[in-house]
């Protein structure tokens, strides 16, 4: 789909379509990071995923680059106050953040960038860059859906469980800031839902503006 965009754009001389951030987040346990999994798989989507920096302890199925990039919080200081955070966040006790950098690059050459983040980083990004963000916040069929996902994932402990379900209800709270939500009852169609909203947002007038206003100005020039 944007690969053909690009295409045409060329063919006409337009100008390139700047990269749009598509922001999915979710409490932990609602299907986020599978999603986020499942869209990259999709190479028709030419997705790229922000690998976000965190000062937590890596988990054995966790790669280094690949899922985060793992820092000392003396690092992340360091980061946060040379301005190289696009946003960051506290979530059950360790730190979160974006780098700047490879977002805007992706963005600027006309690539779309996807994000798995809380709504403590959506909210900061949302107010740096309104017009290139889009959000979806996904919800669990039930509270008791959530506890067995996180049960099954078998990764963390009894207590720390509790204490994703108490922040999950929170986090929920936030469902208005978001563009669109999606209740994650099935992960196919959670997944088919997602990508109609990129399609979407990609075909929206105010991201297309300066090629389709040069495509209509041929358009209405030919005899």
């Amino acid at each position: 789909m944007r690969a053909q965009a690009k295409d045409k754009s060329a063919s006409t001389g337009a100008t390139k379509q700047r990269g749009l951030m598509l922001i999915l987040s979710s409490p932990s346990g609602a299907g986020k990071t599978t999603l986020t999994r499942l869209l990259l798989q999709d190479a028709a989507l030419d997705l790229k995923l922000s690998i976000s920096v965190t000062t937590r302890t890596r988990r054995t199925s966790e790669l280094e680059g690949v899922h985060y990039y793992f820092v000392s919080k003396a690092e992340f200081e360091k980061m946060l106050a040379d301005k190289e955070l696009l946003e960051w966040a506290q979530v059950h006790g360790n730190f979160y953040g974006t780098p700047r950098g490879p977002v805007e690059e992706r963005l600027a050459s006309g690539g779309d960038m996807l994000f798995d983040i809380d709504w403590q980083g959506t909210k900061q990004v949302q107010k740096s860059a309104p017009r290139d963000v889009v959000t979806i916040f996904i919800l669990p069929p039930s509270m008791k859906e959530l506890r067995a996902r996180l049960e099954r994932r078998a990764e963390d402990p009894a207590d720390v469980i509790a204490n994703r379900l108490d922040n999950a209800r929170h986090e929920i709270e936030r469902w208005p800031m978001y563009d669109y939500v999606i209740v994650n009852r099935d992960i196919q169609e959670a997944l088919a839902d997602v990508k109609a909203i990129l399609q979407a947002e990609r075909l929206r007038r105010a991201r297309q503006h300066e090629n389709i206003e040069g495509f209509v100005g041929k358009l209405l020039s030919e005899g």
